[in-house]
């Protein structure tokens, strides 16, 4: 399922834990990589470039991730405040709804 969310930024339909947290996992990779590129190179180019591609595919499992536990996308909003934050962490550990809710299907694990 990673493949399906580096390349369409989906927002529709459910997403499971593991594939949001293998989304999570491989950002954090990316932005190292892209840190010691930059730091190799002097310029601050590859880490804006990956946190630019990676935007909207990141938007789009975090709001289906939140459809899994039955709740809406806007609440990604919420991260604008730090509170927010640790809400949300909390949100996308909690496992999803069994069976169909009103956003799909549940995802295979």
């Amino acid at each position: 399922m990673l493949h399906r969310c580096l390349w369409d930024a989906v927002f529709s339909g459910r997403a499971s834990r593991s594939e949001f947290w293998w989304f999570a996992l491989f950002n954090v990779i990316v932005a190292i990589a892209a840190t010691i590129v930059d730091a190799t190179i002097g310029i601050e180019l590859f880490s804006i470039a990956a946190g630019l591609a990676l935007l909207l595919p990141g938007l789009g499992v975090a709001v289906r991730r939140l459809h899994d536990t039955d709740r809406t996308g806007w609440w990604v909003l919420i991260a604008l405040t730090i509170i927010g934050l640790v809400v949300l962490i909390i949100f996308y550990a909690t496992p999803g709804t069994p069976g169909d809710n009103e956003y799909g299907p549940a995802p295979a694990a």
